[in-house]
């Protein structure tokens, strides 16, 4: 689509994942083994036919670089295809980008250089499936300036999101970012329709309403400021994401805290999950090591045989369990578990090394982690509390490259 331009908002602290955000911004944190959270959205981008994308960086993206680099460089630049990440440089005055509009606002020459018509700007760190096409079909069939996408959520937990009120054609007649009280959709008590932070705009509508926002004491984001001035005009609309055929919301999930990226992962290991990671209609791309296959290995240390035992889980390649157990858990590649180890409900990321006779539970191991023989993970929240994050949700989460004795 030449007439079409993308943008990614990839510069998050997402302070509330640490410490997996550590050493990395929250796109480029791995997820479902062998993904980053921004791979998701850049597969959305390339199925739906969306192939001029910039990614705005800024918050320790050398890991996010590299992955952007190593994952993402097959597009056609003789076609103007391109994904091609922007840091943050301050080119209109000594700050920083100040919030997701002020964003868009300093990268504007990039807009008016593409001479695109639309400009997609997406989030970097949310986990969906998503034809963007038919959002653009949806925002052009209703003469709109901008169109945010929406999707039906529990009213007990809305109040982290950016809630919408609409009316029957779609159209927005109320925007309310993080409310106390959440207003329910008309006829639905317990749902309202909360933000994905997924947005489609007609570019000069943009422009004209960033320059607005521009000369304003506000703290220049789209879901607090500039689309709720932006309602006023009347042009703005509310994409509902769902299926057209059963009218069920399609799974969204913004991975905000470490408790939901814990059952975000554990979700996919169910026996029919809402998030259908093998769908050959549509791919998801990633970065692949040159890794072997996986494996699991007998074995027959003390003269007592143990089989590998991999149950309920997803293992990547490069992985090897030897006489281990592994049930309902998630292996990054290149993992390693030795004899007699016992695992559950976890999170292993790459290049992390489970000594033997060790045991691990409802943990977040990020990577190269060194488990050493015996130690034990997930069964003493006092003791854990001393050595990791434990969430409030009783998640244990180990941070990259600690060695954790017995």
């Amino acid at each position: 689509m030449p007439d079409v331009l993308t943008m990614i908002l990839a510069g998050g602290r997402g302070k509330r994942l640490l410490p997996l955000t550590e050493d990395r911004t929250k796109p480029a944190v791995p997820f479902a083994g062998i993904y980053r959270l921004i791979d998701f959205t850049l597969s959305n981008c390339v199925n739906s036919g969306l192939r001029r994308v910039y990614v705005l960086t800024q918050y320790k993206s050398d890991s996010l670089n590299r992955h952007l680099s190593l994952a993402w460089s097959m597009l056609s630049r003789e076609l103007r295809e391109f994904i091609y990440p922007v840091p943050a440089q301050q080119r209109l005055g000594q700050d920083w980008y100040r919030g997701t509009a002020d964003a868009i606002w300093q990268n504007l020459r990039l807009v008016k250089q593409a001479k695109a018509k639309y400009l997609f700007v997406l989030s970097g760190d949310h986990i969906y499936k998503m034809d963007y096409r038919l959002m653009l079909d949806f925002h052009k069939a209703r003469g709109a300036g901008a169109t945010i996408a929406g999707v039906e959520h529990s009213l007990e937990s809305a109040s982290a999101f950016g809630v919408a009120v609409t009316d029957s054609d779609g159209r927005l007649l109320g925007f309310h970012e993080k409310p106390e009280n959440p207003l329910p959709m008309p006829g639905r008590s317990d749902t309202c329709l909360v933000s994905m932070g997924v947005y489609v705009f007609d570019v000069d509508f943009l422009i004209e309403s960033l320059e607005a926002d521009s000369q304003m004491e506000s703290e220049h984001d789209f879901g607090k400021n500039v689309i709720p001035a932006m309602m006023k005009s009347g042009e703005v609309f509310m994409y509902n994401f769902r299926n057209e055929q059963t009218l069920e919301p399609r799974y969204w999930e913004d991975i905000g805290t470490l408790d939901a990226y814990w059952k975000a992962s554990m979700a996919l290991l169910e026996l029919n999950p809402e998030l259908n990671l093998y769908n050959p209609e549509w791919p998801l791309r990633c970065y692949h090591g040159q890794y072997p296959p996986a494996r699991t290995v007998f074995s027959d240390s003390d003269q007592i045989g143990f089989v590998g035992n991999v149950l309920d889980s997803m293992i990547s390649e490069g992985c090897v369990v030897v006489g281990a157990r592994v049930k309902h858990s998630i292996l990054s590649p290149n993992v390693r578990v030795r004899c007699y180890a016992n695992i559950e409900d976890s999170v292993i990321m790459s290049s992390t090394t489970i000594g033997k006779n060790s045991r691990i539970r409802k943990a977040i191991i990020d990577k190269d982690v060194v488990v050493q023989n015996g130690a034990v993970i997930g069964y003493n929240m006092g003791s854990d509390r001393q050595r990791f994050t434990v969430t409030e949700g009783g998640v244990v989460v180990v941070s990259k490259g600690t060695v954790v004795s017995s």
